[in-house]
């Protein structure tokens, strides 16, 4: 639905600032081309969008918010798509084109954005408006791969986030952090060997203390013999 909203955005603001009622003159999206044009009976604004690709502008930013039940919900980054129009204006005359176009070019000029109430629904983002100069893209080359006459016209983009990704539930934060610790293990023994004996220790007493210490054995005493 970007498209479409965009769109009906674009319409609803050329409207209101040439002013173009709907009785009076048309705003088309569709390829002017040869065959388009033949069949013409009012003044039109044509808005031809030639491309749609991701924008330059960085994404935005992932966003947060409560749903029904209180539990908090976040979004993805979004990114930022880049709609390309060739804008030209069809009317009785060369010169009552130019003046529908230079109106039509005033109103952009006007607008850096789609105004909130020419936007049905909720966008992601604001729709900004810019007149550019598309060197990969130029109006003759656009006007000759449509099999029309070149005119007079200029380009626009329209550049807003892309809402494709869902809402949905954000982990829940961490308040603890537990762990366990283990000895390490004796390292193992080489095979064939005994464990060492612990080695003998007296038990004295001084000042009033007892005092551990490592018992000297006893001189073996000389043979009487």
């Amino acid at each position: 639905m970007l498209i479409p909203i965009v769109e009906d955005g674009l319409e609803a603001m050329l409207r209101s600032a040439l002013p173009l009622p709907a009785d009076v003159g048309d705003i088309s999206f569709d390829p002017p081309a040869s065959t388009w044009s033949a069949q013409l009976s009012r003044i039109t604004v044509n808005l031809f969008l030639y491309e749609v690709a991701r924008s330059s502008q960085p994404s935005q930013a992932q966003a947060r918010r409560l749903d029904a039940e209180g539990r908090i919900e976040r979004r993805v980054q979004l990114p930022m798509i880049q709609l390309s129009y060739l804008v030209s204006a069809w009317a009785g005359s060369p010169r009552d084109e130019h003046q529908l176009l230079s109106d039509v070019l005033y109103a952009f000029l006007a607008s850096p954005v789609i105004a909130p109430e020419h936007l049905r629904g909720d966008m992601p983002s604001t729709v900004q408006l810019a007149l550019v100069t598309d060197e990969r893209n130029r109006p003759r080359d656009l006007w000759s791969t449509l099999g029309s006459t070149p005119k007079a016209a200029f380009t626009i983009t329209a550049t807003v986030a892309a809402d494709a990704f869902e809402w949905m539930l954000a982990p829940r934060g961490v308040n603890r952090i537990e762990g366990m610790a283990a000895p390490n293990p004796a390292p193992p023994r080489p095979s064939g060997l005994l464990p060492a004996e612990p080695a003998a220790r007296a038990v004295t007493r001084e000042n009033g203390r007892l005092v551990s210490a490592p018992r000297v054995p006893a001189a073996e005493e000389p043979d009487s013999d």
